[in-house]
């Protein structure tokens, strides 16, 4: 019989010390740290933004590992840079995994990559991230990764640009999962994220919870205007002009309506389930 976690478990991702502590005082349980997060879907954080993470805030923290924005497709010397981001985060310690994933050009799981970054990672925790949702077969990916071992969890989208578009796809991939870990405590799970929000929630642990939702995944982020009062024309470093100026925060608002839903839903779904 599977067992029934004490609540659903909430992870935001942040890219700044802001937001942790934005995240964390609306009721976050878990933290993934990255780098680049508004503008390029997080690349691998400094060492100086993790550790002043982990002097500000007392939860599990997950380390994003991509050297780059852009594919997932990885060549042997950005391989050996998230080997050695690995290791150095490691020594650092005060973490609960990382947050990795790696494809090869024909849109599959890179089997022999992610074997290089597994074992580098274990016995921390490891989130496959939504590269999963750029490959060809969400069900051959899963299966892929299944068979590498070791990793604990599958963060998608349901191979959509947001979680309730993907939600059939979602659905299919708890269903299959089942098959593959049946009801192991330590099997791998599945944490929908992107697009998720207290107004999408509803209808996601509706119809999620049943297959055995235990985490889902938000940002609860915006872009905030820059403090700026002097803005040089023509110039700037990013491709987004829209974003060039802005800073993306995490909202403790946000966070917390997404808190408050999860905790009153899972109740009633507890309640029903006993």
């Amino acid at each position: 019989m599977a067992i029934i976690p004490e609540s659903l478990i909430i992870e935001v991702c942040v890219d700044s010390l802001q937001s942790a502590i934005a995240a964390v005082e609306a009721g976050a349980d878990r933290l993934e740290v990255c780098a680049n997060l508004g503008a390029g879907g997080g690349t691998t954080p400094s060492l100086g933004l993790l550790k002043s993470i982990q002097n500000a805030v007392d939860i599990p923290l997950m380390v994003m590992i991509r050297p780059r924005v852009g594919d997932f497709l990885y060549s042997k010397d950005e391989l050996a840079v998230m080997l050695e981001d690995i290791r150095i985060i490691k020594e650092l310690g005060n973490v609960r995994g990382f947050v990795a994933g790696a494809l090869t050009s024909d849109g599959r799981v890179d089997v022999e990559c992610m074997k290089f970054i597994v074992d580098e990672i274990l016995p921390l925790e490891i989130c496959f991230h939504r590269a999963f949702d750029m490959t060809k077969d969400p069900i051959e990916a899963m299966a892929d990764i299944a068979d590498i071992g070791g990793i604990s969890r599958i963060l998608t989208s349901g191979h959509s640009s947001k979680a309730p578009e993907g939600l059939p796809i979602l659905q299919k991939l708890f269903k299959t999962r089942k098959e593959l870990v049946e009801d192991d405590v330590w099997g791998m799970t599945i944490m929908p994220g992107s697009g998720v929000n207290g107004k999408t929630l509803p209808s996601l642990l509706k119809a999620l919870l049943p297959l055995g939702l235990t985490e889902i995944h938000l940002s609860g982020g915006v872009w905030i205007p820059s403090g700026m009062s002097f803005k040089k024309d023509g110039m700037g470093m990013s491709t987004e002009n829209a974003t060039e100026w802005g800073v993306w925060r995490t909202q403790e608002d946000e966070v917390r309506k997404a808190r408050e839903i999860v905790d009153v839903t899972w109740k009633e779904f507890i309640a029903v389930a006993k």
